[in-house]
């Protein structure tokens, strides 16, 4: 294994972190719910199917122009990383069924159990993120070392 000790960016890493533990924090004492993604873009696409005018819930709204708005408010300071992808699209889309998959069999997801919920000292969240995180291990580990 190779580090690339020119990518490695601990300052904004740190801030990121920061970042994203204000927004829990913010969130949960504005709105009084945990800011688990899978939770926040399920229950606003449920309210839009049902026709539920986007008022009715501000924050959650809010929350999704948030993470959509972040990546363009960064590149106006500096340049985004460049994104690579070493599978096909088949691989990406099972992967990501098989993550929405696990998100509604956990109950939450990597936002919601790694970062609200260990943060409160919930174990049902250490069991989730012990279980997800361990699969992604062991995936990884088959994939590059097993399979390859």
């Amino acid at each position: 294994m190779n580090i690339a000790w020119d990518a490695f960016t601990p300052w904004a890493s740190l801030g990121g972190g920061l970042l994203i533990g204000l927004a829990s924090v913010l969130y949960v004492l504005g709105a009084g719910r945990i800011a688990g993604i899978a939770s926040i873009v399920g229950m606003a696409l449920k309210s839009a199917l049902a026709r539920v005018p986007v008022g009715r819930d501000p924050a959650r709204w809010g929350f999704i122009v948030g993470l959509l708005a972040a990546p363009w408010l960064w590149q106006a300071v500096a340049p985004l990383p460049q994104a690579r992808v070493d599978v096909g699209v088949p691989v990406l889309i099972v992967a990501g069924l098989l993550v929405g998959f696990g998100s509604r069999m956990g109950s939450g997801c990597t936002s919601g159990h790694g970062v609200c919920g260990l943060s409160r000292g919930s174990p049902r969240s250490l069991a989730n993120v012990v279980a997800f995180m361990g699969a992604g291990m062991v995936v990884v580990f088959v994939l590059r070392h097993v399979l390859a």
